[in-house]
């Protein structure tokens, strides 16, 4: 009896942290024995990350590797690079690590926000072709063959950060752990009661409110809205989600799109492209790669769809549609 509450005390032991990084306030919470390494860690990991993709530190390699026109990347920028291009072959160009001159355009990097000239912008956009990358997977060499290119991994960094979390919480011995990257989840396990961790969906067109609730386990949840980065300027609004084919704002009906997988990487990388592919297009894409995540969208018609493979785990009080493999 005494070795049992002994256990259960132990499974019980929770650890958390509050840390800002990655421009977000982010929580990481772990239990169990290992938790207050493992918080540790994670806290280490996600600095470590910051520092090494950040855009605007000049330390980091990613700016060198934007100041220097290539270079011979890290293990960890190597993999997101590789990540990236993959996923900009496969959503047919939406999701676009080399926008960064355009976002930079727009003040999206720095918070100077303005409305680019059209001239400014189709000059700018001539720089944000991926094919224009050179990448040696074997050297891990890059190098970019236009001047003034540059690359910015922060559509796929928190994913992966997160996926990274998962692993050392694994090596701890952590059953039970739950990452919140400024809205960016991912959990390892359920809760320690056995029960699924629910995961509110934010409501894009008033925040302190939420669509849904999921319920998950070894999942990543990550959500893309324009709400999450925007100006106005004469009385319209300029969200942070840039279509790489016209260099503006995506406008496509799509609000709110929550990419729902186990690998985080791949749930961060998803969430921006299919905001910008748009209800049509996300639903085909989904349909040829519903094994590998599932997906909550919610339309400016305040209409939301879930894809089938999630669909008994959401709960909403909103008009809500099942988006089924088969059309």
């Amino acid at each position: 009896m005494a070795d049992a509450q002994s256990q259960q005390e132990n499974e019980s032991t929770q650890a958390s942290r509050d840390i800002f990084a990655m421009d977000t306030y982010m929580n990481v919470t772990a239990y169990g024995v290992g938790a207050n390494e493992a918080v540790r860690r994670a806290e280490e990991e996600i600095e470590r990350l910051d520092s090494l993709l950040s855009t605007g530190d000049q330390n980091s390699e990613i700016y060198q590797i934007n100041q220097n026109g290539g270079g011979i990347l890290s293990e960890d920028t190597a993999y997101l690079v590789e990540r990236s291009l993959d996923l900009y072959q496969s959503t047919n160009g939406a999701f676009d690590i080399a926008i960064y001159p355009v976002m930079k355009a727009w003040g999206f990097t720095d918070d100077n926000f303005r409305v680019p000239e059209e001239e400014e912008l189709q000059e700018l956009l001539t720089l944000t072709d991926v094919n224009d990358i050179s990448y040696d997977s074997r050297t891990k060499e890059i190098s970019f063959q236009k001047e003034g290119m540059q690359i910015d991994l922060g559509g796929i960094a928190k994913g992966y950060t997160s996926a990274r979390i998962m692993d050392i919480y694994r090596e701890c011995g952590i059953k039970s752990g739950l990452v919140n990257l400024g809205g960016n989840v991912q959990a390892l396990g359920t809760k320690t009661d056995g029960g699924k961790w629910r995961v509110a969906v934010q409501n894009p067109q008033d925040t302190d409110q939420y669509i849904g609730v999921l319920s998950i386990q070894d999942k990543a949840v990550i959500t893309s809205g324009g709400y999450e980065r925007y100006f106005e300027q004469d009385g319209k609004t300029y969200h942070h989600i840039i279509d790489p084919k016209t260099g503006y704002p995506a406008e496509n009906g799509l609000i709110s799109v929550s990419i729902v997988t186990a690998d985080g990487t791949l749930a961060d990388g998803l969430s921006t492209s299919v905001f910008i592919m748009g209800k049509e297009a996300a639903t085909e894409y989904w349909r040829a790669h519903s094994d590998e995540f599932d997906m909550i969208l919610m339309t400016d018609d305040r209409k939301i769809y879930v894809t089938e493979g999630i669909a008994n785990s959401f709960e909403s009080e909103l008009d809500t549609k099942i988006i089924e493999k088969e059309s």
